[in-house]
């Protein structure tokens, strides 16, 4: 973007911040409070407010895609890839084809060219898949090793696939329990703390619970962990792990995927590492 005349200044976006310069030409450390409601400013302002909107809607689409292993059509990739916002949420994802077999990181997406992807052998592939798969990292079989490669690469990416959390069910779970105890018991002094964690690490807080719902083969399953509903200046802790159908009814614990309860695991560690750590060590 070129510079926009405000009140004897011009003024311009950079970096995604408002800059200005003056009649001479010289770069300021700020705009002067003088033309801070000049038009061009305030417009200016506004666009860099939607810009970082649009920056997080798209990393958290991208994301809502990756977390429920949705197929991507081709042709939508192609038509966001011109979009900054939108090839930074995608730069680098790992890409699967149609038998899960990992086809490489997703560099360009073009409507003539197809997919670009830097396959495991390092070499740059055209692809035009039908359908994109971006899978949930719990899936890949091979995930050590591709995040060594990753790093090898000096691949970055901006959705958590390869360096997100993932969870593994046990062999020796108890397919008939209805719940996991592992990150129970996490003492907060204040509820209101409790759901301020909650809230800042993107979960829902509802009847009570922090609830995470995840889409896994065409099913809604929930995760929920009970964070307490009461006075928000009393203590209170966190509560075992559960799942639940659409309809509210809690699933056996054998009836969960493998994305389900890797994401609900993801969220009751993440809330349980916030606990009042200093009563614990009190405590012992």
């Amino acid at each position: 973007m070129g510079w926009v005349s405000a009140g004897g200044y011009e003024v311009a976006l950079d970096g995604g911040k408002v800059v200005c310069r003056n009649a001479a030409g010289r770069r300021l450390k700020s705009v002067p409070p003088k033309i801070a409601d000049d038009p061009a400013v305030v417009g200016l302002r506004r666009l860099t407010e939607w810009l970082e909107r649009h920056e997080r809607q798209c990393l958290a689409d991208v994301e809502r895609w990756m977390v429920r292993s949705l197929p991507v059509p081709f042709e939508v990739l192609a038509r966001v890839w011109p979009d900054p916002a939108w090839q930074a949420a995608l730069r680098d994802l790992v890409v699967t084809g149609t038998d899960g077999a990992v086809a490489g990181f997703l560099r360009d997406a073009d409507p003539e060219r197809g997919l670009g992807l830097v396959d495991l052998d390092g070499d740059t592939v055209r692809l035009t898949p039908g359908l994109v798969r971006l899978p949930h990292p719990v899936l890949l079989d091979d995930l050590e090793e591709l995040r060594e490669f990753a790093v090898e690469l000096g691949v970055e990416q901006r959705a958590q696939q390869l360096f997100r959390e993932v969870w593994h069910r046990p062999a020796a779970l108890d397919a008939e329990a209805a719940s996991v105890d592992d990150h129970a018991g996490g003492v907060f002094k204040e509820l209101r703390f409790l759901h301020g964690r909650a809230t800042q690490l993107g979960y829902r807080v509802r009847g009570g619970h922090a609830v995470c719902s995840v889409v896994e083969d065409g099913h809604t399953v929930e995760a929920r962990v009970w964070v307490g509903d009461y006075d928000g200046y009393e203590e209170t802790e966190t509560g075992p792990l559960v799942f639940s159908d659409p309809a509210g009814r809690v699933l056996k614990l054998g009836r969960v995927g493998p994305v389900a309860w890797s994401e609900g695991m993801r969220m009751a560690a993440a809330l349980y590492a916030g606990r009042d750590i200093e009563d614990e060590e009190r405590a012992a």
